[in-house]
């Protein structure tokens, strides 16, 4: 079995290429703390490159960016090649099957810039598979917020249960 599950932040933004072939493919680097500190007192973090396919590829590049809290869900996959210097290369990435964006929008903004088109997406997964993909919502002013009455009653919370 070859599962891989990733909660962390973009380090980059994501890249969205298309293949020749028309076929949507964004890939972007993933910083995942560590659970502990070094002799130093400070975190680490390990740093992933994770592609992503299709239709999840274009959610992925349109609705995020770097700094964005997100899980990965996904597979392993390992490559070797000859360089044309002639060494011995390799090298690891993920290939997600599902991305959920985590953290709101509002969170995100305060530490990070906010996503990219204003609309707070749904968690989209599948790598591409069925689903329509989300239309870009507006960016809509915030509602004023009303005071509330001091003499409002909001009633017994645990009445129903």
């Amino acid at each position: 079995m070859n599962v891989i599950v990733l909660v962390g932040r973009l380090a980059t933004d994501p890249e969205l290429k298309y293949t020749p072939s028309g076929v949507a493919l964004t890939d972007f680097r993933l910083a995942v703390d560590r659970p502990f500190k070094n002799q130093s007192g400070e975190r680490e973090a390990d740093f992933f490159t994770i592609k992503v396919w299709r239709d999840q590829a274009e959610h992925v590049a349109n609705y995020l960016s770097k700094g964005r809290l997100v899980a990965v869900e996904g597979r392993l996959e390992h490559q070797n090649w000859v360089a044309q210097d002639g060494t011995k290369r390799e090298r690891y990435e993920i290939i997600a099957n599902r991305v959920e964006f985590l953290g709101s929008q509002r969170e995100n903004e305060g530490n990070f810039g906010g996503n990219r088109e204003g609309g707070e997406p749904q968690p989209y997964g599948g790598g591409g598979a069925g689903g329509g993909r989300p239309q870009p919502q507006p960016a809509r002013a915030a509602a004023p917020a009303a005071a509330p009455a001091e003499d409002q009653d909001f009633g017994d919370p645990f009445a129903d249960q």
